[in-house]
């Protein structure tokens, strides 16, 4: 054994040392291998004999208890000490011995958490084609699952009654991670914000998108999404960059109306205004909202266990393309001042638009999305275009890995609610239109009444008076 050094399940075999430089590699060579080959083998073939002898009965009706994971420890290293014989370079082995022990471990537990109590002997019996078929589908499955980027949307769920004041009470709030945890001990201040923001992405979302098929309905299951959610689709690349740029857009706007001690109103640009105009007032502070909002919502696609890269790097960039359209609708904002309103001075600053036009810029951005793929380039991988490989993925463009459903049949498994019973529009020639909406399956129409202020006047000074009057109007749902 090597004296000083932490030791590996694989008894007596040395573990790898925390970090990953190159330097720690020669502490893996070749007596390192020749080693785990020498301590393994009786496992092998005490487990090979073992298995030879035992006679073949039927499997008993009770479930017999986890055998040890050994054999698996063993069958892992035994495949690695070949792979090194093949001429590996043993600098490296070490650590990927390592990661396939840890791999057999994850396997063994897995199948038998799900009643697969003969796993061994059905993975000593596969072939290595299909060991790496298996593997590959376990790691997809696993993958689509484990990205909480938006979970956090799950605030707007949070009772007013709940005071956070201290920090303890950042434990109580629902879908946030571990870093998202630290950041709300951190900045008390901010959270109530931060709640107002995932209600404000819910309420906007919901209203952007009352005219299309996918209707954003979904968003109000967090933080248990659906899988138009949960993939890497055109509805989440949307969801993640609305998310992104809701979050810092209220941040931004808490600062100017000074709702946050942290933060007061945005700089002064630099420019001169033009004449008869004067800069004054309380800008947005943007740039604080950036700053606060990434750190929160880009926290969990930091963490080394939220999916595969492919995701991680689709919801980045969707997520900075909504921050790229919260810069560009910042624009100068204007008072009058003057006798008699002549407006002879007007008094500027730099204000962000409301978040529902944001909002719309982001749905044509859905629209014209680009569908991507993670292909390797060089020594790295990248997310470039599927059917045009020719270019990059462009910084202001939104992006996704899986194509949606046309979202016409109710189905969980993909995460579509289907349109029946929706209110389509029969003389609309866009996407509501009951031929669009009802996906040709037609509608069905009724009639409704409704109540409305008419007949208003004004009075002199100053307040205006209206009857109610009721009409009948005539509506469309889907069949």
């Amino acid at each position: 054994m090597l004296p000083g050094r932490g030791y590996h399940p694989v008894r007596g075999a040395p573990a790898l040392p925390a970090g990953g430089s190159a330097g720690r590699g020669a502490l893996l060579a070749e007596p390192f291998v020749m080693l785990i080959r020498a301590d393994i083998t009786p496992h092998i073939k005490a487990e090979e004999a073992a298995y030879k002898a035992a006679p073949r009965a039927a499997p008993p009706e009770q479930p017999r208890p986890p055998r040890s994971p050994r054999p698996l420890r063993a069958l892992a290293a035994r495949a690695e000490v070949v792979h090194l014989q093949g001429g590996a370079n043993p600098r490296t082995a070490g650590k990927y011995i390592v990661q396939k022990i840890r791999k057999a471990y994850f396997y063994y537990y897995f199948f038998f958490f799900f009643g697969e109590a003969d796993f061994l002997q059905q993975v000593e019996k596969m072939k290595p084609s299909l060991q790496f078929f298996l593997a590959g589908f376990l790691s997809l499955i696993l993958q689509t699952r484990l990205c909480y980027g938006i979970k956090w949307i799950a605030l707007s769920k949070t009772p007013s009654a709940l005071a956070l004041n201290q920090t303890q009470h950042c434990k109580q709030l629902e879908g946030l991670v571990v870093s998202q945890v630290q950041l709300c001990r951190s900045n008390l201040e901010l959270m109530q914000t931060i709640i107002q923001a995932a209600r404000e992405v819910i309420k906007t979302c919901r209203k952007t998108f009352s005219d299309m098929r996918w209707n954003c309905s979904s968003i109000e299951l967090a933080p248990n999404y659906l899988l138009d959610l949960e993939r890497g689709t055109r509805e989440s690349a949307f969801v993640y960059a609305l998310s992104a740029a809701a979050i810092s857009h209220t941040i931004a706007r808490a600062c100017t109306t000074g709702d946050l001690p942290g933060c007061s109103c945005g700089p002064i640009p630099g420019e001169t205004p033009g004449p008869g105009y004067r800069w004054g007032g309380c800008a947005d502070n943007l740039n604080y909202g950036l700053i606060m909002g990434s750190k929160f919502s880009d926290a969990p696609m930091k963490m080394k266990k939220s999916g595969s890269q492919a995701n991680k790097l689709m919801h980045l960039h969707n997520s900075e393309v909504g921050r790229q359209v919260l810069k560009a609708s910042l624009e100068m904002k204007c008072k009058c001042h003057g006798v008699s309103g002549s407006c002879s001075i007007k008094t500027c600053w730099k204000g962000l638009q409301e978040l529902r036009d944001i909002a719309l810029d982001l749905k044509n951005k859905y629209l014209s999305a680009t569908k991507v793929v993670h292909r390797p380039m060089g020594t790295r991988k990248y997310l470039v275009p599927k059917d045009i490989d020719i270019r990059p993925v462009k910084e202001t463009e939104l992006i996704y890995l899986q194509s949606s459903p046309d979202f016409c049949m109710k189905n969980e498994k993909v995460g579509s609610h289907g349109t029946q019973d929706r209110q389509c529009n029969k003389t609309s020639n866009g996407s509501d239109s009951c031929d669009l909406m009802c996906c040709g399956r037609g509608y069905n129409p009724y009639m409704d009444k409704v109540v409305e202020r008419c007949h208003c006047k004004y009075h002199w000074c100053c307040y205006v008076t209206c009857k109610k009057c009721e009409r009948t109007v005539e509506r469309y749902v889907c069949k």
